[in-house]
């Protein structure tokens, strides 16, 4: 099989191995849809929360996933480190990540402009 070579290659390749992980710290959750209403997503209250029914999951090829836990997370930080922070608990599990742009341009008030 062909495989590209160029200078600096290794340094491209082991460059996230230089990068410290760092635990992901859950601040908040998302609304049940049983909780919150029909069409309402917001925060839930912690007593609505321990209130709740667990209910099993619906979705036959995420059987792990219920209605107060979800398999699915938002992580707003740096790409790599939140990569990095992912791979303990899903190395090899995941089949796809969309990063939402900008990448790496250190300013967090970018804004796409789309007219």
């Amino acid at each position: 099989m062909p495989t590209l070579h160029w200078i600096g290659k290794d340094k491209v390749i082991n460059h996230h191995l230089d990068v410290p992980y760092k635990v992901l710290e859950h601040q908040y959750r998302f609304g049940l849809p049983s909780l919150s209403g029909f069409g309402k997503v917001g925060l839930v209250d912690s007593q609505d929360l321990e209130a709740a029914e667990i209910q099993p999951s619906a979705n036959p090829k995420n059987p792990n996933s219920d209605h107060l836990h979800p398999n699915n997370k938002i992580i707003h930080g740096d790409n790599l480190e939140a990569l990095k922070s992912l791979l303990p608990e899903y190395e090899g599990k995941i089949k796809c990540i969309y990063i939402d742009p900008p990448y790496n341009t250190g300013n967090e008030s970018w804004v796409y402009n789309d007219n």
